[in-house]
């Protein structure tokens, strides 16, 4: 029987080749972290044309040729920051708007303070919300404004476009969760028994720090062991490095959320659905979806495990619109703004639409005119035929 033999010297020159590799990839490493590192975020110019506490409206003036003649606002959620649109050069909804001759406006919601506890879903909708669309609709001389939420941010645009429905054109939603009873996402099952009232009166605001810990329990394996892994296996490479540090940036630049914001979220929408049944109510008035009566294009990731597809489907359903659109793509709740293939359909795709929506209005215009124009020709002509008698004076007393 022949004695099994070692291979020493294919194993000393593998653990040589792997120290060499090893040592290379550390110097290079140490070039790039101890070097110069662009990882600044949100760089796209804008100017900021209106101011209301912590509330800041960001104007954006269009690049590209031809585009929607009316503006198109963005609200963001409150949770996190609205940066992720404008993460970082070649990957920014922001500027993919702009280059497609989009005139964009965006709310920046700021970080709450203390006496920002008792705000509520009124306070942002029907206060802040209002107040930046009557801002617009005033300095742009229009009555309707493009009104595109994105998440949390999307279900207060809903609520809005339910309240308000006479100064919004357009309603587009992105990752916009609106159908709170669903198993399918981790975060609906947890809130349905999350204890809302101990954590705001605890906190006063619902703090941002302690959100993210319960958005990286969603799946941790991922999000706490394998991008880091993912991290050093790329450490070497300096455009990596970069794009990894500003997608953490945004990730822990976290506001809190207003006490009372986020106690009527939570009861109110993942705990008794009351939105998507038209039992809401916010301001003293019920949000009856029956309202949105504009277009909808419903955008939402397949992959999204913060808002799943089950969460976002129902809404075209369910609102007064018959020119509804619902679109599914193929990546998660960040990707679909971030990924290279999302960002090649995503602009576009709401681009066109609004586009699309501009003729169909302009179409519309003009046959009512053409009918107006007939009605008027045919009074005349009825005027003409049969002209009429004149009235005998009164008598005078």
């Amino acid at each position: 029987m022949s004695q099994f033999k070692i291979p020493v010297d294919r194993i000393l020159a593998k653990v040589a080749e792997d120290a060499e590799r090893v040592r290379t990839i550390s110097e290079k490493a140490s070039d790039v972290l101890l070097g110069p590192l662009d990882t600044d975020i949100s760089t796209t110019p804008g100017e900021v044309v209106y101011r209301e506490d912590r509330l800041t409206l960001k104007h954006y003036a269009p690049i590209g040729g031809d585009g929607p003649k009316t503006p198109l606002l963005i609200v963001y959620a409150l949770i996190n920051r609205e940066t992720m649109l404008d993460l970082q050069p070649g990957r920014s909804v922001v500027q993919n708007f702009l280059k497609e001759g989009i005139d964009l406006y965006m709310i920046e919601w700021g970080y709450p303070t203390r006496k920002d506890r008792y705000l509520t879903i009124d306070d942002h909708v029907n206060g802040y919300m209002d107040n930046v669309m009557d801002f617009i609709r005033q300095r742009q001389n229009l009555s309707k404004v493009n009104l595109m939420g994105v998440c949390m941010g999307g279900t207060f645009s809903v609520i809005y476009a339910a309240l308000h429905p006479e100064k919004v054109k357009n309603l587009i939603t992105t990752v916009t969760p609106t159908n709170f009873d669903t198993e399918k996402g981790l975060l609906h099952i947890w809130f349905k028994d999350f204890d809302v009232d101990r954590t705001v009166k605890t906190f006063g605001n619902m703090p941002g720090d302690l959100l993210n810990i319960i958005f990286l329990l969603l799946n941790p394996a991922r999000l706490m062991i394998d991008k880091y892994v993912g991290f050093l296996e790329n450490i070497d490479n300096k455009v990596f490095v970069e794009n990894f540090m500003r997608m953490e940036k945004w990730i822990f630049d976290s506001p809190d959320v207003p006490g009372e914001t986020f106690r009527q979220f939570i009861k109110d929408c993942y705990q008794n659905n009351l939105l998507i049944k038209n039992k809401m109510e916010v301001g003293g008035t019920r949000v009856d979806l029956k309202k949105i009566t504009m277009p909808l294009l419903n955008i939402y990731g397949r992959f999204d495990h913060l808002v799943p597809p089950e969460a976002c489907e129902l809404l075209t359903r369910k609102i007064g619109s018959k020119d509804t659109e619902d679109i599914c793509l193929d990546t998660g709740h960040i990707g679909i703004y971030v990924s290279s293939k999302c960002q090649k359909e995503l602009s576009p795709k709401i681009a066109r639409w609004l586009k699309e929506r501009d003729k169909i209005e302009q179409k519309a215009e003009a046959t009512k005119s053409r009918a107006k124009k007939s009605n008027d020709k045919k009074s005349k002509a009825r005027a003409k035929a049969s002209p009429r008698k004149k009235k005998k004076a009164g008598n005078q007393i």
